[in-house]
């Protein structure tokens, strides 16, 4: 104790002496320093870690989106960066050990193939091998049912279907089936369900295509399709035990797919829905949303009474009012596809659309029922009767892909040279009397449709009509089709702004080559002027002047004039624009005179018996009002020298009459009273008329003043 207490005073003391001599004081600032350097270190420690996660966390980013932009996983690249980055850090001295133990296990099983060294392999295959290595290593194998050779074949099979699982989309499903098909789907059914889950755990824009491929797999293969809806079902379980909303919202969108494709009967879906319903929360609401979205219009079809149940159900959900408001507009937004009957929702999209009704497995599984993963089919496990296996699924194969018939037709065709003429001509009539069962009609007239447009580009590609012409006379029409060419000349033809002299020349040659094309053009002209009160003034004009410059050059007979009939009842204001605009094309084409000779052609009297009316007093007087407006009173000479005529012609007519019922007296004073009649009827209509005009005058005037 008094030694320790002698030590205190020393230090005391020294202390003491340091303040004043200030050799304390530089002791502080040392150790100041000295903190501040440790600090710095340790900043800089700080900071190196943040940047090496700041570029882990980019190469985990890049990695997401290449895998969702190609939507698939590609375990080749992800190899690749993996043996780059331990390439970096076996620079660095980090991973040296490491290295080491690879590299010697890879020298093994490349020294050991015969061996036992593939039994060192891990559950994933083991180390990254490449293809034609591979493909080396299996020929040098002799024993081809050895465990060697088993789990390279079964390490080939897991690298093909992930490669075809990750390849297909939309357009390319229907040749990667009969590749994937072209592989062991018996001993390789775990791989698939597992590739296809994960694949679409990654993507879940392609789950409708996943599902597709799933569902040819199951017309074959039913024990797949209810393995891999199994997985899903209790993926599902999992996910919504854990509350994995991204993992649920991929199942659930998985098992929706699948029973669109049938493939999961739709009881699995109303239970799924009872169950995310009952107790209902945001995220379960809103995954039960997105999941009718997706499978609703199957089950409108398969369950609508089930259907019904579930969207009163979200009805009490949205007057109960607990869930968030997002939620809400959801629930609405879902009613809103609902009432449109799933427009823009459809069940399966027409190019996904591969198996018939009939052809398909539906499998019946409840959320209740104990599910079996079957997990161990993931894993490679020697077989004993491998090679019989093998040898089976080769015939299966043939079987599928149609290989077996195709050696069956070149056997039949070998047989068939070698047997009479007699067999011959019957088999060909037996082929004809089957080509003639198997025609398929097409009621979407899409060939129609294409032949249309086909006539639309060259009509409008071509510089002048002679090219025009040219081109659509080479468009092989069948038997009745030359209407269609006709319609779509009248149609573009109204579709101009102004009116091109192109289409009526392009008319005028058809007409001229063809009679089919003149009958059809003066068929279009009846059905125009039955429904020229549809059309606008601007197609108005261009359609009367089409037939116009048809009729003027002789390429329409003149005989469908009969068609129209000029009164006042029989036409409306748009049929009498297209008669003016008809007929004075007509007189800037021919000429007044030379119309007038054409219209008073005795051949022409029964056609334009209707566009000159002498049946009526009134029609007639119509009749030459109408050309008489439109400037072409020349042409209605003959019918105002009839109008003239008609009293005496009425009283010719009467003479007879009148002669065979009494004498010739009554005759003259009935004839005379007539006579008087209608001469009292002109001078009242005359002094009636003058009467009218100075008393108009007589307005004027006081107007004026």
């Amino acid at each position: 104790m008094a030694g320790e207490r002698s030590r205190d005073r020393d230090r005391e003391r020294e202390r003491r002496g340091r303040k004043e001599s200030g050799e304390e004081r530089d002791g502080e600032y040392g150790s100041r320093d000295r903190h501040r350097e440790r600090r710095r270190d340790k900043s800089d420690r700080d900071r190196d870690r943040r940047r090496r996660s700041e570029r882990d966390d980019d190469d985990r980013k890049q990695r997401k989106k290449k895998e969702g932009r190609d939507g698939r996983y590609d375990r080749d690249k992800e190899n690749e960066k993996d043996r780059r980055l331990e390439d970096s850090q076996r620079e660095e001295g980090e991973l040296v050990e490491d290295s080491k133990k690879s590299n010697s296990r890879v020298e093994n099983v490349n020294a050991n193939v015969n061996g036992n060294a593939a039994l060192s392999l891990g559950r994933s295959g083991g180390v990254y091998i490449p293809p034609f290595k591979l493909a080396r290593m299996m020929k040098e194998v002799e024993d081809k049912s050895s465990v060697e050779y088993q789990r390279l074949t079964w390490d080939a099979l897991r690298k093909s279907i992930n490669g075809l699982v990750n390849k297909v989309n939309a357009t390319n499903i229907k040749n990667i089936i009969p590749e994937l098909f072209a592989e062991n789907m018996i001993r390789g059914r775990g791989l698939f369900c597992r590739s296809c889950m994960k694949s679409q755990m990654a993507s879940p824009g392609f789950t409708d295509v996943f599902a597709a491929l799933a569902a040819v797999v199951n017309t074959k293969f039913p024990e797949v399709g209810l393995l891999l809806l199994r997985r899903m079902v209790l993926q599902f379980q999992r996910a919504y035990k854990r509350n994995d909303k991204p993992q649920l919202l991929a199942a659930v969108k998985f098992i929706a797919h699948l029973v669109n494709q049938q493939v999961a009967h739709e009881i699995i879906a109303l239970e799924l829905l009872m169950l995310l319903l009952t107790k209902p929360t945001d995220d379960s609401v809103e995954v039960a949303v997105g999941f009718v979205t997706e499978c609703g219009s199957i089950l409108q079809d398969l369950s609508p009474r089930g259907l019904h149940g579930i969207f009163e159900r979200f009805r009490g959900i949205l007057h109960e009012g607990e869930i968030d408001k997002r939620v809400q507009f959801l629930i609405e937004g879902l009613f809103a596809i609902r009432k449109a009957k799933f427009q823009g929702y459809p069940a399966v999209r027409p190019e996904l659309d591969l198996v018939e009704q009939e052809d398909q497995f539906t499998h019946e599984i409840s959320l209740d029922d104990k599910v079996d993963p079957e997990i161990t089919l993931d894993i490679f496990k020697p077989d004993p009767q491998f090679l019989e296996n093998e040898k089976r699924y080769e015939e299966l194969k043939k079987t599928i892909l149609g290989e077996e018939s195709d050696d069956e037709e070149g056997s039949d065709a070998a047989s068939g040279d070698e047997d009479d003429d007699d067999d011959d001509n019957d088999d060909e009539e037996s082929e004809e009397d089957d080509e003639e069962q198997m025609q398929i009609k097409d009621e979407t007239e899409t060939n129609l449709v294409n032949l249309r447009r086909t006539i639309y580009l060259t009509i409008m590609s071509s510089v002048d009509f002679e090219e025009a012409g040219h081109k659509l006379l080479k468009i092989k029409l069948e038997p009745g089709q030359e209407m269609e060419l006709c319609i779509m000349l009248l149609e573009c033809c109204s579709q101009e702004r102004t009116y091109l002299r192109y289409y009526g020349l392009l008319g005028q040659r058809f007409c001229m080559i063809n009679k089919v094309y003149q009958e059809n053009f003066e068929k279009c002209f009846v059905q125009q002027y039955s429904m020229i009160h549809r059309l606008e003034t601007n197609k108005l004009r261009n359609v009367a002047k089409f037939f116009a410059h048809l009729l003027g050059t002789d390429a329409l007979p003149w005989h469908v004039l009969a068609y129209i009939r000029l009164t006042e009842e029989d036409t409306t204001s748009s049929s009498r624009i297209f008669i003016k605009i008809l007929f004075q094309e007509l007189s800037e084409h021919l000429g007044i005179r030379l119309l007038n000779e054409r219209l008073t052609d005795p051949t022409m009297q029964d056609s334009c018996e209707s566009i000159f009316p002498r049946d009526n007093p009134k029609n007639t007087r119509f009749s030459i009002n109408f050309f008489t407006s439109i400037g072409l009173g020349g042409i209605t000479e003959n019918l105002r020298e009839y109008l003239k005529n008609m009293p005496r012609l009425i009283m010719q007519q009467q003479k007879p009459a009148s002669e065979s019922e009494s004498g010739s007296g009554s005759d003259d004073e009935s004839g005379t009273s007539v006579s008087s009649d209608s001469e009292t009827s002109k001078s009242d209509t005359e002094s009636s008329s003058s009467e009218d005009e100075r008393d108009r005058r007589h307005r004027k005037r006081s107007r004026r003043n």
